[in-house]
Formats: C-alpha cells, structure tokens, sequence
C-alpha cells in the first residue's frame, strides 16, 4: 500500500495526507483560529471583519474563508462583510461585488459576441462555442 505524503501549504511540513489537505498541527490552529472568532462575534455582534481581525489575530482571509465555507454566518452580524475577490470592496454575500459581477457579464457577452463574428467570417458552425469556452476559464479545472 502507498502511503500519498505531502507538504502542507500553510506550514511546509510533511505530513500524512488525508480527507485535508493540511497538516493535522495546522487543522489544529484553524479549529483553534474558528472558536476564537465565533466566541468574539457571540460578545460583538456589531464587529466588522477587520475587528474581529484585530480582536483575535486571525487574518482577514482566513475569517472570510470561514464566512465562506458557511461555518461563520453574517446574517446574525449586521455589520460582518467580507472583501469582493476581484476589486476587494466589502460585500455580504456571493465572491464578487455588483460592480465586479455586471463587468464579468458584459466581458463575456462581448467575448461570445466576438466568437460569433469571428465564425461567421470564416464560415464556421459556431453554435454556442464562444462563450461556453470563456466561462470554463473562470470555472478553473474540473475535478
């Protein structure tokens, strides 16, 4: 039987790989990390992520991975939002702002219009090609 090591990302240590993909020492510190902004945002319901940031000394992304693995929820925590993962701007919910959303829209209705063109120039079939490729390159890989 093959035994599947790894280096952790977070701390460089080899390690035993599992169902994660981080060390058991780290897991540790997240867990630890996690219960430290849960016991804050319990006595501040009004804290804002930067806040609890200072409040704790978990950074800004590890709190809005938290938000976003569904384990920390805002919707008790009026004031808790989180950085857009394009332009940073704060939002409450989805990864990108409206801003950030309505750009990646019109790019990609410009992009499939674009691929349109470009088939009926050179005579090709094109149907629905363009655009389906351009959204696979946001998706990222399959797995």
């Amino acid at each position: 039987m093959e035994m599947n090591l790894g280096n952790c990302p977070r701390c460089g240590k080899l390690f035993a790989k599992n169902f994660r993909d981080i060390c058991p020492a780290c897991m540790k510190d997240i867990e630890q990390e996690y219960e430290k902004c849960l016991k804050y945002l319990r006595e501040e319901k009004t804290a804002t992520i930067q806040e609890v940031s200072d409040a704790t000394g978990v950074s800004i992304r590890q709190i809005t991975k938290f938000i976003r693995e569904g384990r920390i929820s805002i919707a008790n925590n009026p004031n808790m939002m989180y950085p857009c993962e394009v332009c940073g701007v704060l939002i409450r919910d989805g990864n990108l702002c409206d801003s950030c959303r309505s750009r990646l829209a019109k790019d990609l209705t410009a992009a499939a219009r674009e691929g349109t063109q470009d088939s009926n120039k050179t005579g090709e079939d094109n149907r629905g090609g363009g655009a389906y490729g351009v959204i696979d390159k946001f998706r990222g890989p399959v797995r």
